[in-house]
């Protein structure tokens, strides 16, 4: 079955005096509603779902959710080009959408930004495939990067086996899609609850809905703003830079989308809402222990390539810092002062990664006589097989074999409550600076354009292909390290 997409109109109406309740579970903390209470039913704009179907099996409805931040005095430029600022509100300058005295009311839309996950075991190899193709995330060099496709066939198809194992661990596929359409529809309700009826899409980087499913959804519902959420609290190259770089070649080709006004929240895990919620889980999950005073509190994050950080300009390194300094003066200021750490996890390949590893820290810490910790999961807001499996259950054992004899972890953030009332007044401050996004292509893609480059990098990129063709040795020792 050719891959389809379906919309379906809901009316929306206007929420007085309603309360968002969420529960969170150990496992999948997804489960969120919004209080019926009072409620006026008049009906205004219609609020268009977006849903696609995968070729092989059905896919469920997907949206996304933006927020906006205000930037701060510091900041830095992005790998994409863009203005970064450390608080996360960024805007594009650039011509506003037409408009003229007889337009139609204005279609405000919220573009909720995530990973994505496979579905099923059977979507596995493809969803891996789909993210080592992506050049921020295997970063070739420009000469050979033709060979990104074959290299990422290489990659997933041999890692597939052991990713199949830990998503059957988990239950046979990813939660994140679930999750986020859950967070999703939270936000809405939460809008809708402050007078601001939006449209809100979910656009995946790597499995169903794609992002570029959730735009063209977008242009056909005649969005006249819109506001980009992603939903990493910290801003890198390989997650939101990723996902803003297919937005800006979308937007650029496009007539309609190159004068829509946009705002990109590019990071937000300075907002106050989001440092008290955390400190909230962190505070609840240390009354468990016996001895809460004595808990070691170790923030887990997923990692990134050193080089990313020291030649790419990635800021991750330093918002990751500031975010856990921010937590721990929250608890401080509450009266809890425990001691704590950061390492980084889920390293993949021979490079190396920032430091210091999840894995080793852990080993460590039990050597050191550590005996009571609590995992944070902080650079995650949903669950997903990260924090399911490579924390509950690898580094779980792990930290028992070493020594640590009393093991918590703080669930991610999913529809808590504080956390989307946070993310709703994002999106509202955020909306009055979208502007276009700029049309301009980068020295970069300007280059890749001239033929006689073009004809020169596959004579030379041909011929290294050709040799690692033919020299096995070669191939056996590189896959010997990457896995």
């Amino acid at each position: 079955m050719s891959a389809t997409s379906y919309s379906g109109v809901v009316s929306q109406t206007k929420l007085l005096g309603s309360n968002l309740n969420c529960s969170t579970h150990r496992r999948f903390p997804t489960s969120c509603r919004l209080s019926e209470g009072s409620q006026d039913l008049e009906k205004s704009t219609s609020r268009v779902f977006l849903s696609s179907c995968s070729s092989r099996s059905d896919k469920k409805n997907g949206m996304l959710l933006g927020r906006s931040h205000h930037c701060s005095p510091i900041e830095k430029r992005n790998p994409v080009g863009q203005t970064f600022c450390s608080l996360g509100a960024c805007t594009h300058s650039g011509v506003d959408v037409e408009s003229n005295s007889h337009a139609t009311e204005e279609r405000v839309g919220v573009l909720l930004l995530n990973l994505g996950g496979p579905d099923t075991l059977d979507d596995v190899q493809p969803f891996l495939f789909n993210l080592f193709a992506d050049p921020d995330i295997i970063r070739l060099p420009r000469l050979f990067r033709f060979l990104q496709k074959p290299l990422a066939k290489l990659i997933s198809v041999s890692r597939a086996p052991k990713s199949k194992e830990g998503y059957a661990s988990i239950g046979g596929g990813s939660p994140l899609r679930k999750i986020t359409d859950e967070q999703a529809d939270a936000l809405k309700m939460a809008l809708e609850a402050k007078n601001m009826p939006v449209n809100v899409y979910v656009g995946m980087r790597y499995w169903y809905p794609f992002t570029e499913e959730a735009i063209q959804q977008i242009k056909r519902d005649r969005i006249t703003r819109l506001v980009v959420l992603p939903l990493y609290p910290q801003f890198s190259i390989s997650t939101t830079g990723s996902s803003i770089r297919v937005m800006q070649n979308i937007f650029r080709e496009d007539a309609y989308l190159s004068r829509l006004p946009v705002s990109i929240i590019k990071s937000w895990y300075q907002r106050e809402g989001y440092i008290k919620s955390m400190a909230d889980l962190i505070e609840k999950e240390l009354t468990i222990f016996s001895k809460p005073e004595e808990v070691m509190i170790f923030f887990s994050a997923h990692g990134v390539p050193v080089s990313y950080v020291e030649n790419a300009g990635d800021p991750y390194k330093d918002q990751m810092e500031e975010c856990i300094y921010l937590i721990m003066q929250e608890l401080k200021a509450r009266g809890t002062f425990n001691e704590h750490t950061l390492a980084f996890q889920s390293r993949v390949g021979p490079v190396q990664w920032l430091k210091p590893y999840t894995d080793e820290v852990l080993v460590e810490l039990g050597q050191k006589g550590v005996k009571s910790l609590l995992a944070v999961p902080v650079s995650f807001v949903s669950e997903h097989i990260e924090t399911l499996e490579e924390i509950d259950m690898e580094y779980k054992e792990l930290a028992l074999e070493s020594g640590i004899e009393n093991w918590g972890r703080v669930p991610a953030l999913g529809c808590t409550s504080s956390f989307i009332m946070d993310l709703a007044d994002a999106v509202i401050e955020a909306l009055p600076s979208a502007t276009a996004m700029s049309t301009s292509r980068n020295t970069s893609e300007a280059v890749d354009q001239d033929p006689m480059r073009y004809v020169i990098k596959m004579f030379f990129g041909s011929i290294l292909a050709f040799v690692l063709l033919l020299s096995p040795k070669m191939l056996v020792a590189f896959r010997n390290k990457l896995f």
